[in-house]
């Protein structure tokens, strides 16, 4: 089959340069996307800002559908396409583009009936509210497409395509950059401009050009090729399978997200500065983490397809090999990132107390960045053993008890202030770290005999004889 990428033989740091750069590059343009969307808002208002921060945050509760599609095709097409059963992965495939279409209708409907509710959870009454109310009903528009692509992109990626989507995302912002100002101020003459909705609008068109083109790529591959349209309809054992795959890396992301939600409401007793501030600071964030994202999006067709064909050993030093260089680079961006900060807010906003408020949040994030890096690889690793349940568990401490917990503490009990939340945030953060690690061991042992032990078992018996 054209599709296939083997990554279960050869040097792994050439897998990963192959696989990870591609899929950095996309991410920094799917990021500078987003930077392109809070630049344009901070220039309407901070309350468009806040409101921008609010809506991104509970549209993305909703998205986690995707990102949960996404890593369980990369994972069950990876894994048939390590056993060399193209059968099967070609069976998998087609099911997976069924099952995204319906996913994409209902979720659609749901956030409809339940993003106001969200919003209102999060925020206090006034301008920024309203103004991430309008964003959101527009920006659900985009929600289908959104959830189509990355789905299908879970396919391609299990083949060893992190091209395609680097493409797509590349062209996205640029047309997202070509059509926000048009949009948002409209033309002098002919096009008066839609405000604020006019950032959502140019989403909207820009994503559905993404997914048409991931669409195009995937049937280009032979993955999904087939004529007879009931290869596409639901085939009750393979939806089984993609749920039981989907579902925990689903409320993972979700559990993620929901510490989002956490947060801004800790955030809402420090008023819209704060919560603009943080919006943001993720934004800049996200800058530093693309190369990581990169990394352990490689990480998991590699390991994935390893695993599939029985190299217990060659997945595990493939966790390894994520880690090294994810600490190379975490040499240069962490001290770039706490000395850069205030250069950095200032680019997207002029107000003061945004700005020392952000610096505030980037400054401790710059010390967890590599536990940042180590958790994410450690997701995708187990999510490559099919054993995505554990990231949930570890989701479920870190983003949501972890979060809550040591936001509290800081905040009403210690009196910190808003830097409270943040040290909350990395504590949970760095405790959740060592819980995965545990997790993991413990999950991968049976199967590859642990992340560390089975060389070590291999030297006791060694010495014994």
């Amino acid at each position: 089959m054209k599709h296939s990428h083997d990554l279960t033989t050869g040097p792994l740091a050439k897998h990963f340069r192959t696989l990870a750069v591609p899929a950095a590059v996309g991410m920094v343009f799917s990021t500078l996307y987003n930077v392109v969307d809070v630049f344009f808002a901070g220039l309407i208002s901070t309350d468009a800002q806040a409101g921008l921060a609010i809506s991104f945050q509970a549209f993305f509760i909703f998205v986690t559908v995707g990102f949960g599609l996404s890593a369980a095709m990369t994972a069950l097409v990876g894994n048939a396409i390590g056993r060399k059963d193209d059968e099967e992965a070609s069976t998998v495939a087609r099911q997976g583009v069924g099952f995204a279409s319906l996913s994409a209708i209902l979720l659609m409907i749901g956030a409809y009936l339940f993003a106001p509710a969200l919003l209102n959870l999060i925020s206090t009454d006034g301008a920024y509210r309203d103004a991430g109310l309008r964003y959101m009903m527009v920006l659900i528009i985009s929600l289908p497409s959104f959830v189509l692509a990355y789905g299908l992109n879970g396919i391609l990626q299990a083949s060893g395509d992190t091209v395609s989507m680097q493409r797509a995302l590349i062209g996205a912002f640029f047309a997202n950059l070509g059509l926000n100002p048009v949009l948002v101020f409209g033309i002098p003459g002919i096009f008066d401009g839609l405000g604020f909705t006019g950032i959502a609008t140019a989403t909207v068109i820009s994503q559905a050009g993404v997914m048409v083109y991931i669409g195009r790529q995937l049937w280009r591959s032979g993955l999904c090729a087939n004529d007879n349209i009931s290869a596409f309809l639901p085939d009750l054992r393979i939806y089984k399978l993609i749920f039981t795959q989907l579902l925990p890396t689903t409320f993972a992301m979700l559990v993620m997200f929901t510490a989002g939600f956490i947060v801004q409401i800790f955030l809402k007793e420090f008023g819209p500065s704060a919560v603009a501030a943080y919006g943001v600071a993720l934004r800049v964030e996200q800058l530093f983490l693309l190369p990581i994202f990169g990394l352990t999006g490689a990480l998991l067709p590699i390991a994935s397809q390893n695993f599939g064909a029985g190299e217990a050993e060659r997945v595990r030093q493939a966790l390894f090999t994520c880690w090294k260089f994810g600490w190379a680079f975490m040499f240069l961006a962490c001290p770039t990132l706490y000395f850069a900060a205030p250069i950095l807010m200032r680019t997207f906003t002029p107000d003061p107390d945004v700005i020392e408020i952000g610096v505030s949040y980037l400054r401790v994030d710059g010390f967890i960045l590599p536990v940042y890096m180590m958790l994410f690889a450690i997701n995708s690793f187990l999510q490559a053993l099919k054993k995505p349940v554990w990231t949930l568990v570890i989701g479920i401490y870190r983003q949501a008890f972890g979060v809550a917990f040591f936001s509290y503490l800081y905040v009403f009990v210690f009196e910190f202030g808003v830097i409270g939340v943040w040290f909350g945030i990395a504590t949970s953060v760095l405790s959740g770290f060592m819980l995965s690690l545990l997790l993991a061991h413990h999950a991968s042992k049976p199967l590859i005999g642990g992340i560390i032990m089975l060389d070590l078992d291999k030297a006791k018996q060694g010495l014994s004889k």
